[in-house]
């Protein structure tokens, strides 16, 4: 991706984050210079990888099969010193922006539309070999328990959220017609090197083409505190 398309990205989601009322702490909007002078003070925003995140899955085709993400909070599954057990996301999907199908090892979370437009769902249960299962996948949305047929897409209107247990497939995007979806995610660690399960391989972070300057810094670019 090219970093100037990054930066509109970033430049989008900031604005729509706060038209939907939701406020990112200060550091989400520090130059890269300010970075550049933050000290080990900010070592669990860099450790835990904090931040603005954005992703195309290694398609180059952000606008069809692509996310931004802000991290909001995170522990660590390795690191001791980020004793953690939870973690918070905003995801921000557009119209018909497919997040590809995958789950999670040890994850658990919920996903709720916090604003915005509708969110689409998609949920498989997995197999032992981790294959999509043509059995009955059992859901919670707002706390309420739901059999549905195996890849069923589920509507969730604002305000609504769905539980995804550890090994359930799950592929989301925006319905087409209603706008952008602002996403919270609430859930256990969040580990995207170990604990990405995706049916098909994906990639994860961009090559970028830098042919301007960073608007902000994404949160596995952020420099090491100076000793």
């Amino acid at each position: 991706m090219k970093r100037s398309a990054i930066n509109r990205i970033l430049q989008n989601a900031a604005a729509f984050v706060k038209e939907q009322g939701f406020y990112l702490p200060p550091w989400a909007f520090w130059p890269p210079a300010q970075w550049a002078l933050a000290g080990h003070d900010c070592d669990e925003i860099r450790d835990n990888m904090l931040g603005w995140d954005i992703t195309d899955y290694g398609h180059g085709a952000f606008e069809r099969v692509g996310l931004a993400l802000f991290t909001i909070r995170n522990g660590s599954m390795t690191d001791k010193k980020y004793p953690k057990p939870y973690a918070e996301k905003l995801l921000i999907s557009q119209e018909g922006q497919l997040s590809p199908n995958h789950f999670h090892w040890s994850k658990m979370e919920d996903i709720i539309n916090r604003g915005g437009g509708n969110l689409m769902v998609q949920v498989w249960n997995a197999t032992a070999a981790e294959e999509l299962a043509d059995t009955p996948v059992t859901v919670r949305l707002d706390g309420m328990e739901r059999t549905v047929p195996a890849a069923s897409v589920l509507r969730l209107t604002p305000g609504m959220s769905i539980t995804l247990p550890q090994r359930q497939y799950h592929a989301f995007w925006a319905e087409p017609g209603h706008g952008p979806v602002l996403i919270g995610e609430v859930s256990m660690v969040n580990d995207d090197h170990l604990d990405n399960r995706f049916y098909e391989p994906q990639g994860r972070f961009p090559q970028i083409e830098e042919d301007e300057p960073p608007l902000y810094l994404l949160c596995n670019e952020y420099p090491p505190a100076e000793e």
